[in-house]
């Protein structure tokens, strides 16, 4: 069992806050901080690696158990608008790097802290037809490939919006950990769903339906956003 799963089973675990909203509260530049990606924080990583450590530190400095990486749209397809795809390994390594440093400066033996492996729902939806499911798949698990070399010791799948597009990205991650000899019992896999206005997820699927399609899958957990 994973060290996150262990004590998981024994206390409540805090996970930080926004890492968007952190990045934003700081005067950043365009073309010396974001590298003329507008709108990609995720080049961050590369650009102000300390500026994203001391986001990690200031969670844990409050008493977060978890923090997650600053990967939210680190996948191949989102990647690929910024002429970044290639950097989708490198950038999801360093991100779990980076945040492993912060854990392992504020872990101790009674209270460690958790990489958690942020994987959002990108800008492509399966259902609708705007990509196939073997581009998502491979998008999604170079992404997993690089969390999982970082140091992340789960992975977490959120926000998303179309249920086809859940069982991709699980499954993704579900070889990436088996090609480095894990499992989903090393390396937990989270997911949380976003629930719209109407009571369901962006395509109709309700979330008791949602619990049953992806109940046969090995992830710790399903929640949901609204």
């Amino acid at each position: 069992m994973s060290r996150f799963r262990d004590h998981l089973a024994r206390r409540v675990l805090v996970f930080d806050g926004a890492m968007g909203t952190a990045t934003h509260s700081h005067a950043l530049d365009l073309d010396k901080d974001y590298l003329g990606k507008e709108n990609c924080p995720e080049v961050l990583v590369q650009s102000r690696p300390e500026l994203i450590q001391s986001i990690h530190d200031s969670f844990l400095q409050v008493g977060a158990d978890a923090v997650e990486t600053d990967t939210f749209g680190a996948n191949n397809l989102v990647l690929a608008e910024f002429d970044l795809a290639d950097q989708t390994y490198a950038i999801n390594k360093q991100a779990a790097e980076i945040a492993r440093a912060a854990c392992d400066l504020h872990a101790t033996n009674d209270k460690p802290r958790f990489v958690v492996g942020s994987m959002g729902p990108g800008t492509k939806l399966l259902t609708l037809g705007h990509t196939t499911w073997s581009i998502l798949f491979d998008s999604y698990r170079e992404q997993a490939r690089g969390l999982v070399d970082g140091g992340a010791d789960l992975l977490l799948i959120e926000t998303v919006q179309d249920l086809l597009q859940v069982k991709c990205a699980i499954n993704a991650c579900l070889e990436a950990l088996d090609e480095r000899h894990k499992t989903a019992e090393d390396i937990p896999i989270m997911v949380q769903v976003t629930i719209e206005t109407t009571g369901t997820m962006l395509l109709g699927t309700e979330i008791a339906a949602a619990v049953t399609a992806l109940g046969r899958f090995p992830i710790l957990s399903l929640g949901m956003n609204c």
